[in-house]
């Protein structure tokens, strides 16, 4: 298992990446997973939403409202 080494960059903490594991581009998407953080590229990321988007189909997004109790008279 390989070790990368991390460092402060003003206020953020950075880390830097051994050869073999960069990225191309200049940003990634970032995710939190229990102790764990992965770093996925952000072109693939969008593109594995959008095969998920089209796998699940057409949103129903039509709200079921609960019926309303009768006029109260408070007076």
């Amino acid at each position: 298992m390989q070790t990368a080494r991390l460092f402060t960059n003003g206020n953020s903490q950075a880390v830097r990446l051994p050869k073999g594991f960069r990225f191309e581009g200049d940003e990634v998407v970032i995710k939190k997973v229990g102790n764990a953080v992965i770093l996925l590229p952000k072109i693939y990321a969008y593109q594995d939403l959008k095969a998920l988007l089209d796998e699940i189909g057409p949103l129903d997004l039509e709200r079921q409202q609960p019926e309303t109790d009768q006029a109260r008279d408070f007076g």
